[in-house]
């Protein structure tokens, strides 16, 4: 399909079935109806957007997500970028063609298998350093250098709270790695200079079907036996964090 100022937002790439279509009834970001473009034994899920809607909102990211996880509801599935467009149905069939080798082998690498995702949160306030008891008379409570003082103690309460809830999370880390098929670790953000809660752990762990429940009983049991951190899960999603490493699109 090819007309000025539209284009195909590719959502999912997987093996084409040839007795029915995964697309039926679906629609997309824009509410497009989404179809199937296939390339030899793959397809893609695609829609005609336009070219000129840069609005990414939430909105669109939920959409995006629904139509790939409606998709892999009937077999394996890779996931591809949100607003990943290609000019027209051509250029994705060229797609398919092309990385027929390497999507091949993502589909086996996901088969069966979603992703969780597990983020951990420490309260620095809930950790102090051992021995701080310096005591302040009132008037020197009042001075630049009881408040400078006071100052750097609590930067470096805040240091080893972020230490001590890190050690903790790389513990959880390693035992999350052993209940999965593969895991991966998404840089925590800069936050050890600020007194809200500090990010510590924001992983993505590939998890066999079967074993998705189990997953998330240990998670639960991981959170218990932890003094310093709190732990979220979210999922399960569709294997947006692997099938990027295994497929250049």
């Amino acid at each position: 399909m090819t007309s000025e100022g539209v284009g195909d937002w590719v959502y999912a790439i997987f093996r084409a079935d040839h007795s029915g279509d995964r697309t039926v009834g679906l629609r997309g970001v824009a509410g497009e109806p989404i179809r199937t473009v296939l390339g030899r034994d793959l397809a893609a899920a695609v829609g005609t957007v336009s070219l000129e809607d840069r609005d990414w909102s939430a909105a669109k990211a939920r959409a995006h997500n629904d139509v790939v996880s409606a998709i892999g509801r009937s077999g394996s599935v890779i996931p591809v970028r949100m607003a990943t467009i290609y000019r027209d149905d051509l250029r994705v069939c060229q797609l398919l063609l092309k990385e027929q080798e390497d999507i091949e082998l993502a589909l086996r690498r996901v088969s069966g298998r979603e992703e969780i995702g597990v983020k951990a949160y420490a309260d620095p306030k809930s950790v102090a350093i051992q021995g701080d008891s310096i005591q302040l008379r009132s008037a020197e409570s009042r001075s630049r250098t009881a408040n400078l003082l006071r100052r750097r103690r609590l930067l470096a309460s805040h240091a080893e709270a972020y230490r001590l809830a890190t050690e903790e999370a790389d513990r959880v880390h390693a035992v999350l790695l052993r209940c999965s098929v593969d895991g991966k670790l998404k840089p925590p953000p800069n936050n050890r200079s600020t007194g809200e809660q500090l990010s510590v752990l924001s992983g993505a762990y590939l998890v066999d079907g079967g074993m998705v429940n189990r997953f998330k009983e240990t998670v639960s049991a991981l959170e218990r036996s932890t003094a310093r951190i709190r732990l979220e899960v979210t999922g399960p999603w569709p294997p947006y964090s692997f099938a990027e490493d295994l497929v250049a699109i």
